[in-house]
């Protein structure tokens, strides 16, 4: 149980600006097993930023709610996976071949379009968040869904594909260097689905078109540089949690 609690603690300390005891224990392995815990990541910039959508939502209004909760999971995170989203869009924008893509994904300015692509992708959470703003029960549903399984599509993308830049250079690099068992991988799926067992089933079939955008985009790295890198990942990440957010708008509507 310690080196599981170590290895959850390592997991939050490398996806959060949230601190953590200094007790404790720094193992490469333990960076290398974090991807197992993912989706409880998501369940806690989740569950802040439900807390924040609550209260806002309750003295203020609904949308200052969604723009409070947005905002928290940016302070959380400390815009980690918006900043790879940007990054992507740059790069695979204003790149040619994989040595000019990984270039521009690498510098930390962001150009036009990153700039275009992270406005877009922010404004249209805002918009299917407020959406789903009047029933507050989907609301924390999608978003714990959400954040939960969109965290869980980057680790399939790593059991699967191959890491493209220096791991030595990259902030990512460690945790991709090694592919989690089949045991961890079930036990990360399940944690992920965690959220759905509270929820009527066919909100369940929002799961379908995270997988799908996942395979689209993996496929699309693939061929335009060989595989992933910590970018991709947040690109992925973005994508998934915006794609699922949208299916609970529609299931909630139609089903």
């Amino acid at each position: 149980m310690k080196r599981e609690w170590n290895i959850l603690l390592t997991a939050i300390q490398f996806m959060t600006r949230i601190r953590v005891p200094g007790t404790i224990v720094h193992e490469p392995v333990y960076l290398q097993l974090a991807p197992r815990y993912f989706p409880v990541i998501g369940w806690i910039v989740g569950g802040l930023g439900i807390l924040s959508f609550l209260v806002f939502s309750r003295f203020v209004s609904a949308d200052a709610g969604v723009l409070a909760s947005m905002i928290t999971g940016l302070f959380v995170t400390g815009a980690f996976h918006e900043d790879g989203f940007a990054d992507v869009c740059d790069g695979m924008g204003g790149g040619f071949n994989k040595e000019q893509i990984l270039r521009i994904m690498k510098d930390s300015r962001i150009g036009a379009f990153g700039t275009i692509g992270l406005f877009a992708i922010l404004a249209s959470k805002f918009v299917l968040l407020k959406e789903l703003a009047p029933d507050h029960r989907y609301f924390i549903g999608g978003a714990l869904a959400a954040h939960s399984v969109s965290r869980l599509m980057p680790v399939l993308v790593m059991q699967t594909a191959d890491y493209v830049s220096n791991t030595d250079e990259s902030k990512s690099g460690h945790i991709t260097s090694r592919r989690l068992s089949a045991g961890s991988l079930i036990v990360t799926i399940l944690l992920a689905l965690v959220p759905y067992s509270f929820l009527p089933w066919p909100f369940a079939l929002t799961i379908l078109p995270a997988l799908f955008s996942t395979w689209r985009l993996n496929h699309y790295f693939r061929r335009r540089i060989g595989g992933y890198t910590g970018d991709c990942l947040g690109a992925i990440q973005q994508v998934s949690e915006l794609t699922i957010y949208l299916g609970f708008l529609l299931v909630w509507r139609y089903f």
